[in-house]
């Protein structure tokens, strides 16, 4: 196999990763030598991969840190309207790479690099970077780190708020088959992005009483955490625009009783300090299943608590540039400020305000965004627990519901099971506070992630509650940004494409319709066809390399990757490649059309169904890549720890995409938007943003299958009868009896019975349903890779139909139509140019 070129090597050929590329080389290296030598104490002659990489990072940390600061100056100079972007899970992926192209400075820094150490020195750097923030249980979770590159790139004065987590989620290893959790130190080695802002540490409260007073209501006798800031800045996309995003950490008070020093309780005072910060200490997974933990509680009320004083502080400091004039009327914070909610409501009532005026600030303030419409993921807080960590809360919450349901019954007069349902409380056994309810409550916009999505939750999940305040209700269809999903991670393809139409295509990937007409022309359909096979080959090396198992690189790559989950139905896959592999052992002759299938996410640690899916997959590669009968017509291969740098090898590389979620379950996703925009064929269900793929790209370039989300409703009206499938469909049958049967685990024959017993008698995603479309819709998709011409005809539809799903137009959505904002592509001025 001839060795591929390797993206750097083929940025030296292409114009659209350095644009405006004019940095001065001489200065670069000046400045990586200086910061390798003084700020890391290091001489080059000995200095590692990560003295590099930190050098690097640091030397172009100095390009970011002026723009940063006119920027700020800026936002205060104009005092526009200000976005608050709030989420538990940001992740920001590898920010040098995406700040040297945003900055346009690669190709320079490439070249300084060169000059200091000429053995390509910004590959083993890249490569050695760390990662910005928390892993998620997959890369992609929340299209948070492509809308903060958004908001800044569309000039918008946005923040991004969360929380500083100490440790990632957690590195998986897959031992034995099964997945093994190891702890993410993402920290270990520091993080050269980030800056400590202690001047603004706010201090948050939980415990505690409540005391009615002839001065009011007080909260006393409180535990108090502080809210301790980082700052990273977040660069626009060459508009010298550099917003912040801001993690808290928590810190334990400094305060120790001296008296119980004196009698030997210094080192529990100390000790004691740890329950307060294990607040930041750890991300818990998101696996679409609420667990009400305390602790993940106290993180919610953590982060929204510091962001809303810090909020408070910069609209009270903000004005025309002069932070002597302080606005004290907080019913004008409407017209300045917008929060982006995500699962929680923000409730400020300053003690000078009536709860009404206070209530009315947050609902023209905040804006909820739906992310699921499984039941089980919908946050449902005990109200006990609520009552011991934040009891002056829940009598305000409490007393928002009395007013809540006494507008429904003015509007509805007798109507008790609409109350019941549509309740902020839940009455049971155990009385729940219903957070979605809250937020809806709460808001002046509602919406969903894509339009089949917002749709279930209109007519649905939240039914009641739109047929009451239809106007609240819309649609935000997720998005992706360009520059990390194309131009970062492939840019031989953003070259191709940039040769035809320009570059342009970077900021308005609308323009990406004008390959249509391409779509006949030989050289262009060899060009992408030629890209595909080069980051294939680069990505069966890898695979080579990391698990053993020889890949050939002119099989199709099928692709699966995300979390780990019974309604993403990996399980379908497996039964999938279970049949086909039947199907070869039968016909050993016929020609096949040679398959390297790909699965890899990561399951949640308490989540058994998860992981014993992940051991039926290396279970069926254990078999099937060592079946001689079989050869290289058929691998199967589990993605260990995925993530974003294994996402940007694998994205490119794919043939087929599979997004194969049984329809109404999925909110949108945004794999399946990355894997479209680089070339990939999409094989899924009517779920999510795939319905709006099939219309951009049309339908027929698409391999669509199986029910749609009536035919899930009528079939849950009716009952969903496996067993009948299992009976009625010899190749399924044959599939299950040998998962059940010990075929794949011979020397443990019952291993495998939870998944069997789910699938037979319990399983909510209806896999056997769409088995039988499923299967042909592969036939159909093994016929057409035959053909590569036609194929990749497809393919070029599908890259041309990606322009609505840019981040860049999702934001510009956002800002008009609910956070009443305009976004602009003007720069400001660099910070050398006068202003």
């Amino acid at each position: 196999m001839p060795k591929p070129l390797t993206d750097q090597e083929k940025r030296k050929q292409i114009s659209v990763r350095g644009l405006a590329g004019v940095e001065n080389v001489a200065d670069l290296k000046t400045n990586f030598n200086r910061h390798l030598h003084f700020t890391l104490v290091k001489d080059r002659n000995v200095s590692t991969k990560r003295d590099y990489y930190f050098a690097l990072a640091h030397t172009v940390r100095d390009h970011l840190v002026g723009r940063w600061i006119r920027t700020q100056q800026h936002y205060y100079e104009t005092d526009p309207k200000r976005v608050y972007y709030l989420s538990l899970e940001f992740y920001m992926g590898r920010t040098l790479q995406n700040t040297m192209v945003n900055l346009a400075l690669e190709n320079a820094c490439d070249e300084a690099l060169y000059q200091v150490r000429p053995v390509g020195v910004l590959a083993l750097v890249l490569g050695c970077q760390v990662f910005s923030l928390v892993t998620l249980l997959h890369p992609h979770f929340l299209p948070i780190a492509c809308f903060l590159d958004s908001m800044a790139s569309l000039g918008l004065a946005a923040y991004g708020y969360g929380i500083r987590y100490e440790f990632g989620i957690f590195n998986q290893k897959i031992v034995n088959g099964w997945q093994i959790e190891e702890a993410d130190d993402w920290l270990r080695y520091g993080n050269p992005w980030e800056k400590a802002r202690p001047e603004y540490m706010r201090p948050v409260h939980f415990y505690g009483r409540v005391e009615h007073t002839a001065d009011g209501v007080k909260w006393v006798d409180t535990q108090v955490v502080l809210a301790l800031p980082y700052d990273t800045p977040v660069p626009g996309y060459r508009n010298n625009i550099v917003n912040t995003m801001r993690l808290w950490s928590a810190k334990a008070p400094c305060e120790f009783n001296l008296k119980d020093f004196n009698v030997g309780g210094y080192i529990q005072a100390v000790l004691d300090r740890n329950l307060a910060e294990n607040i930041s200490r750890v991300l818990y997974p998101n696996d679409n299943f609420f667990e009400g933990k305390e602790l993940r509680l106290k993180q919610e009320y953590f982060v929204v608590a510091a962001t809303l004083q810090d909020i408070i502080r910069r609209f009270k400091a903000s004005k025309f540039g002069s932070t002597e004039v302080v606005r004290m009327d907080l019913t004008k914070l409407p017209d300045k400020v917008t929060l982006r909610e995500y699962k929680f409501v923000v409730i400020h009532s300053p003690s000078s305000f009536s709860l009404l005026q206070a209530w009315d600030i947050t609902v023209r303030t905040c804006a909820y965004t739906n992310h699921t419409v499984l039941p089980e993921a919908l946050e449902r807080w005990p109200v006990d627990l609520f009552q011991n960590l934040l009891p002056r809360h829940l009598q305000i919450i409490y007393e928002i519901n009395r007013r809540h349901l006494e507008r429904i019954s003015s509007l509805y007069p007798d109507d008790h099971d609409r109350l019941r349902r549509m309740s902020l409380i839940e009455e049971g056994e155990q009385k729940k506070i219903n957070m979605a309810h809250l937020c809806i409550v709460g808001s002046h916009a509602v919406n969903g992630v894509a339009r089949i999505h917002s749709d279930i939750i209109k007519n649905t999940v939240f039914k009641d509650f739109y047929d009451m305040d239809p106007q609240k209700f819309q649609n935000k269809t997720n998005g992706i940004t360009p520059r990390r999903w194309l131009v970062m991670c492939n840019p031989g393809l953003a070259e191709v494409i940039a040769e035809r139409i320009g570059e342009d295509y970077i900021r308005d990937l609308g323009q990406l319709k004008k390959l249509l007409k391409f779509v006949d022309d030989d050289a262009f359909i060899r060009d992408v066809a030629k890209i595909k096979q080069e980051n294939k080959m680069k990505f069966a090396v890898h695979l080579e390399e990391h698990y053993k198992v020889k890949i050939n690189p002119n099989s199709m790559f099928d692709i699966q990757v995300k979390r780990i989950h019974e309604y993403k139905r990996q399980l379908l896959n497996c039964l999938h490649i279970i049949t086909f592999y039947n199907r070869i052992k039968k016909e050993p002759n016929k020609s096949w059309t040679p398959r390297t299938i790909m699965i890899g996410g990561k399951a949640a640690p308490g989540y058994h169904m998860a992981k014993s899916i992940i051991r039926l997959i290396t279970a069926i590669g254990e078999v099937v890549n060592n079946d001689p009968v079989v050869g290289d017509r058929l691998k199967v291969i589990f993605l260990e720890n995925y993530r974003v740098t294994l996402a940007e090898k694998a994205i490119p590389a794919a043939d087929l995409s599979e997004q194969i979620s049984t329809a109404g379950t999925e909110a949108s996703g945004t794999g399946n938007m990355k894997f479209m925009l680089n070339g990939a064929l999409t094989i899924g269900t009517m779920d999510g943003a795939n319905v709006e793929m099939a219309e951009e790209a049309g339908e027929e370039n698409l391999f669509i299958f199986g029910m749609r989300v009536d035919d899930v409703e009528a079939m849950d009206k009716k009952g969903y009868d496996a067993v009948e499938y299992y009976n009625r469909i010899p190749e399924l049958k044959q599939a299950m009896d040998q998962i059940s049967g010990g075929f794949f685990s011979p020397s443990q024959p019952d291993l495998f019975k939870d998944i069997v017993n789910m699938l037979m008698h319990h399983d909510r995603f209806k896999v056997f349903a769409d088995y039988e479309e499923y299967i042909k819709c592969q036939e159909k998709v093994s016929a057409l890779y035959k053909n590569p011409k036609e194929w990749t005809k497809k393919v070029i539809h599908n890259i041309g139909g990606c322009g609505k799903f840019s981040s860049d137009r999702t934001i510009s959505q956002y800002a008009r139509e609910i956070w009443g904002v305009e976004p602009s592509l003007e720069k400001i001025a660099a910070p050398d140019d006068p202003r």
